[in-house]
């Protein structure tokens, strides 16, 4: 099953092809809209011609800063994303040979998927959650135990990105947020 979050197949493919492009951009997806956070990943590769890892980690931080604030930039926060992206790269190059995807082919169980995600630049308890949730959903990557170690995010419904299949889902994504956000303000 390939991705479909960004209304852009060929960012989608990106999603597809890369490990490491979907682990950036689940990063990005914080204070700015999910499809455009994962379109970051596709922008990046079109501007700086790799996803590799190592490239990114190693390339001059100044010029890497200026590619990813390039119109249209890879986030609302362009600077301090670049920074993130080079340092996870820099991790999965350092920690995981280059291969991003062995963050979750060599987790032990559920409950080390969701620490080694947590360990990871923008990452929290409750993105790392949504993360495992979205390998195991769309993915299929459901090492033992993964569905205690992600909460709500493993139930049926439209919960987070994990749930977004396509332009109808990622709206039920939007109006649960919305009314989370409704409920949250009147209990406040």
């Amino acid at each position: 099953m390939g991705f479909n979050i960004t209304g852009d197949p060929a960012a989608d493919k990106v999603l597809d092809d890369s490990p490491f492009a979907l682990l950036a951009a689940m990063m990005l997806d914080q204070q700015y809209p999910m499809e455009h956070a994962f379109r970051g990943p596709a922008k990046v590769l079109e501007r700086f011609g790799t996803l590799d890892p190592a490239r990114i980690a190693d390339a001059d931080p100044e010029e890497f800063a200026a590619l990813c604030a390039t119109a249209p930039a890879i986030h609302r926060f362009p600077g301090s994303m670049a920074a993130r992206l080079q340092e996870l790269a820099r991790i999965v190059t350092e920690e995981h040979g280059g291969d991003a995807s062995r963050i979750w082919t060599d987790a032990a169980d559920g409950r080390d998927l969701l620490r080694r995600v947590m360990a990871l630049p923008g990452f929290g308890k409750q993105k790392a959650q949504i993360f495992v949730a979205l390998l195991a959903k769309q993915l299929h990557v459901r090492p033992q135990g993964w569905e205690a170690v992600v909460g709500d995010y493993a139930l049926e419904g439209h919960r987070s990105v994990a749930d977004v299949v396509d332009g109808a889902s990622l709206q039920k994504v939007r109006d649960f947020k919305k009314e989370k956000k409704a409920a949250a303000k009147t209990q406040g």
